[in-house]
């Protein structure tokens, strides 16, 4: 065997080793770390929100000469949308009024006479959540009288969520324990004592819905809502 055909050979011996040595190490490595098991569960409840935020927000066009009257009229439509929550029930001191605001509109036509838009949000709060619903279905009668407004989504949340929570992740758990022993089971493995556990995010969520986030979510569209709970643990297997 000539010497370069010696050193290819002792190259190929030296490599084998490593390999050998390295696959060694893995197995030791996989086999310490392999007696515990980090599972994530869940778990889910249907609930109904009760209390709602709503906001209505009335508002006009005016020109320069025009502002002062148009301002005043907005006030008055403002009048009438928190006339139209008390008669419905609404108390008043659920019921906010913010200040009235001119917005220049800008226009690239530079002969165009300047424009405002003079507008006023009007909010409401109110634990009666399908009193809202309600009126949220019937506030465009107002426009009958000639009140100019723009309605969003009342937005329905849940105030005992804290509670919820806590109630769910126990049960998490007790859903990643089950989970464990299914994964343990399969490889001859029986789970032993739990490790750690940790509460993951909360996705409040609406009836069916599967839109979920990494950083939790929380879907105010609707009056029944889901809500699910997530926690890691770690069980001891052997």
């Amino acid at each position: 065997m000539n010497e370069r055909n010696t050193t290819a050979a002792i190259i190929l011996g030296i490599s084998l080793v490593l390999a050998a040595l390295i696959g060694a190490y893995s197995f030791y490595r996989v086999h310490t770390l392999g007696n515990t098991l980090s599972v994530t569960g869940s778990a889910t409840a249907t609930t109904t929100a009760d209390t709602a935020r709503w906001t209505v927000t009335v508002s006009r066009t005016a020109f320069e000469s025009t502002i002062a009257s148009t301002q005043n009229a907005v006030s008055r439509d403002s009048q009438a949308v928190v006339d139209f929550f008390t008669a419905a029930g609404v108390d008043a001191d659920k019921i906010q009024v913010n200040p009235v605001q001119a917005d220049q509109q800008y226009s690239n036509d530079q002969n165009a006479p300047v424009k405002y838009s003079v507008h006023q949000d009007v909010t409401m709060n109110s634990d009666n959540v399908r009193l809202v619903d309600s009126l949220s279905k019937k506030i465009a009668s107002l426009a009958d009288k000639g009140i100019f407004l723009s309605a969003g989504q009342p937005q329905y949340m849940i105030s005992t969520l804290p509670q919820i929570r806590i109630s769910l992740i126990g049960k998490a758990v007790t859903d990643a324990k089950a989970r464990a022993e299914e994964i343990a089971k399969s490889t001859g493995q029986r789970v032993g004592p739990l490790q750690s556990a940790a509460g993951g995010v909360v996705q409040v969520m609406s009836p069916n819905s599967v839109d979920v986030s990494d950083y939790g979510s929380y879907d105010t569209s609707t009056i029944d809502k889901q809500v699910m709970v997530t926690a890691r643990a770690v069980f001891q297997v052997r």
